[in-house]
């Protein structure tokens, strides 16, 4: 919101997506009321994605050894319609991280579904701009699981209308509150640039993590997978949706 004091900042760095096709009841129980499914040429998505938080600061403060941490989360996309304005908005299924503070702050604040569990990441570049490969991992009883992207090449600007750009172009964000009041946030960040997947690939279990609804969708493969720059991001403070 404008003049408003952020209350999160961060660099969101090396965003690795990866992106499924799934029917639409399978989130419509998630749907925070208010919104509604935001669709890509009439197909329902849901994106696993693995990034790093850099420099993070909650209100202005920095908090020593909780500056810089993965993240790996599941997520779909909704909108909302506010005085004649088209808002396109994320919705969290679960969020993983490594620090248990950052969950609990999370969950207070915001009402996301952050869980804490070990987590990993690496990080391989040769070249100015060829050969990366990326990998997030996180251990759920006492099994890694990993999401993988190899990418070459030069990053670009996603073309207009095209899904890179409806994945990564969402700026708000959405959560059901146990009274079934919609909690709704903003995310502002500029548009990032993207490499193209030439393989991705999620290995375990992700019943352990996701349920045996989501596993079977994200048991097939991804129907894109490309690899975001990132930058620095500001997430305002949620307010509640008028009923």
């Amino acid at each position: 919101m404008k003049g408003e004091r952020p209350f999160l900042t961060a660099e969101w760095r090396s965003l690795a997506m990866l992106n499924y096709v799934v029917q639409p009841d399978l989130i419509a129980p998630l749907v925070p009321p208010g919104t509604e499914p935001d669709l890509f040429e009439g197909r329902t998505y849901v994106s696993l994605v693995g990034f790093r938080f850099l420099r993070t600061r909650v209100l202005g403060l920095g908090i020593p050894f909780h500056e810089a941490f993965e993240e790996v989360n599941l997520r779909f996309y909704v909108r909302r319609i506010e005085r004649g304005t088209v808002r396109r908005g994320v919705v969290f299924i679960r969020e993983i991280v490594p620090l248990p503070a950052v969950a609990l702050v999370a969950r207070l604040a915001f009402h996301e579904n952050y869980v804490a569990f070990p987590m990993s990441h690496t990080y391989e570049r040769q070249g100015d701009a060829q050969g990366i490969r990326i990998a997030y991992g996180w251990r759920i009883h006492g099994a890694w699981n990993r999401i993988a992207l190899v990418c070459s090449g030069s990053p670009e600007l996603p073309r207009e209308g095209s899904l890179d750009q409806f994945i990564t172009e969402h700026y708000w964000g959405y959560c059901k509150q146990r009274d079934q009041i919609s909690l709704e946030y903003e995310v502002r960040h500029e548009p990032w640039l993207v490499w193209k997947a030439e393989r991705a690939e999620l290995q375990g279990d992700p019943a352990q993590t996701y349920g045996p609804s989501f596993a079977r969708a994200l048991g097939q493969e991804p129907d894109s997978a490309f690899l975001a720059e990132g930058s620095a991001v500001s997430v305002s403070r949620g307010r509640r949706l008028p009923p």
